[in-house]
């Protein structure tokens, strides 16, 4: 069974302790090497000009050249954990339950497995290729400079293609596990990062009578005002298309919700509706981000000693915009919640705001992956032969993802995360005790295999 098969290479990759920073993937990379240069694949390890930082994997199968290459990119660096709050060690690899635990099992390390498992089968039987097919193991999406934008302006001879698999939709399920929509996401939210400073004056911690004049009291009233307002609900294309598509695979009256979310020219109306499905749904936590730019308090730093009342304090914004929403659009709401002009805010990954918002136009303004290409058709036909009786729809992905270097030059990107899950599972991801069911990974490998056959093969499917 290949669920079994990719499984076993889930638990291989979650015992590297690949997390990000300092983003050390060497020895994953050279686990791959080692498990792809049998097959007759070619192999480049591409190390980032930083110490112990990440090393991008590369494997190509080649095809007879009659068509150009398709792409396979999964990253294989994670987000840090709280070992505390495990039940497992996170980076045991541990199968309990017909689940594979441990840091990266969702995000995106199940997804490696299921696209390098797929890929080994290619070579494995012998697969007649038409393309080319890349796997590409990213070593710095999470957290770090030298992510796949970095690698394309240095290696992008290497990973060029005709089209893309990455992260990015969902396959959601209904209560009884039944998978009932697969979201193939055609384009990302924009991330940006902001940080917040405030200012006053310090003093001893006996004299806190000055109250919110302290920079730290400034910051948390700040915040929590952002904590307790919510963005209205913003329309894209892909949202009205992805929600008129869960007004057909839903139950009960969320359907007529949905519909009115993605029909509805009235906001108050949008909003209603938006704030129904958040008090009913299963999936609210993903629809609610859909909806709207979304903004997160992610980090706090303050003070340095604690009999003192410092003079400055920092909090760090993760927003997420939505197709259209540029740097400004960001700042302005920022600005106009936490009423504070004293207090500064800037985009620390960049040298200025002007660069910000220049790189932000430039990726909010890239158009969707086309429907009309032979690897969407394939994911379409594919999924509906899996799982009977689901819809496929194009959908927006609520975060950001390592497709962003293929976006900007032109590249249709398709993402998905290529297993059924449930909401539980979903809240696990960047959580305790994260988790992906082996019976999930067999059918994601099914499913990706058989598009590769279709999209890269140059005879008729093969099966086995």
């Amino acid at each position: 069974m290949s669920g079994d098969r990719t499984a076993r290479l889930l638990q291989e990759l979650l015992r590297f302790p690949t997390v990000n920073p300092p983003g050390e993937t060497a020895a994953l990379a050279h686990f791959l090497r080692d498990h792809f240069a049998p097959l007759g694949a070619e192999i480049d390890l591409v190390q980032a000009p930083r110490k112990d930082g990440p090393t991008h994997f590369i494997a190509r199968l080649r095809g007879d050249g009659s068509k150009r290459p398709m792409l396979l990119a999964a990253h294989s660096d994670v987000v840090p954990v709280e070992r505390d709050r495990w039940s497992v060690d996170p980076f045991e690899g541990a199968i309990h339950d017909d689940w594979v635990l441990g840091r990266g099992a969702m995000d995106y390390k199940g997804g490696l497995a299921v696209f390098a498992t797929a890929v080994s089968l290619l070579a494995e039987r012998k697969v007649p290729l038409a393309r080319d097919v890349i796997l590409v193991s990213e070593g710095d999406e999470e957290s770090g400079p030298h992510g796949t934008r970095w690698l394309a302006d240095h290696c992008w001879d290497k990973i060029d293609c005709e089209f893309a698999l990455n992260e990015g939709g969902w396959i959601f399920v209904d209560k009884a596990g039944r998978p009932r929509q697969v979201n193939v996401t055609v384009r990302d939210k924009v991330t940006i990062v902001l940080r917040l400073r405030a200012r006053g004056a310090p003093t001893h911690s006996a004299w806190p009578g000055i109250g919110t004049r302290t920079a730290i009291g400034r910051l948390v009233t700040a915040l929590a005002r952002l904590v307790a307002t919510d963005p209205a609900p913003l329309m894209s294309a892909e949202t009205q298309a992805y929600f008129a598509a869960l007004s057909r695979t839903v139950d009960g009256p969320l359907a007529s919700q949905f519909h009115i979310l993605a029909t509805s020219e009235d906001e108050a109306e949008r909003v209603s509706a938006g704030e129904r499905i958040a008090a009913e749904g299963d999936y609210s936590f993903l629809w609610h981000a859909l909806m709207r730019n979304t903004c997160a308090v992610t980090m706090l730093n303050g003070g340095i000693k604690q009999n003192v009342i410092p003079g400055s304090a920092e909090a760090t914004l993760n927003i997420r915009l939505l197709p259209g929403q540029g740097l400004d659009d960001a700042i302005g709401y920022v600005r106009s919640v936490i009423a504070d002009d004293a207090i500064t805010i800037d985009a620390p990954a960049f040298p200025s705001l002007d660069a910000a918002r220049a790189d932000i136009r430039d990726r909010s303004n890239r158009i969707a992956s086309p429907v009309k290409t032979t690897l969407f058709q394939a994911l379409d036909a594919r999924a509906r032969e899996i799982w009977p009786g689901t819809e496929v729809t194009p959908a927006l992905f609520e975060a950001g993802t390592d497709a962003v270097a293929w976006r900007m030059r032109g590249v249709p990107v398709y993402g998905i995360y290529p297993y059924p899950v449930s909401p539980e599972t979903m809240r696990r991801m960047h959580g305790n005790d994260e988790r992906i069911g082996v019976a999930a990974l067999e059918q994601g490998t099914e499913w990706v295999y058989r598009v590769l056959v279709d999209v890269a093969g140059a005879a008729p499917a093969v099966r086995g």
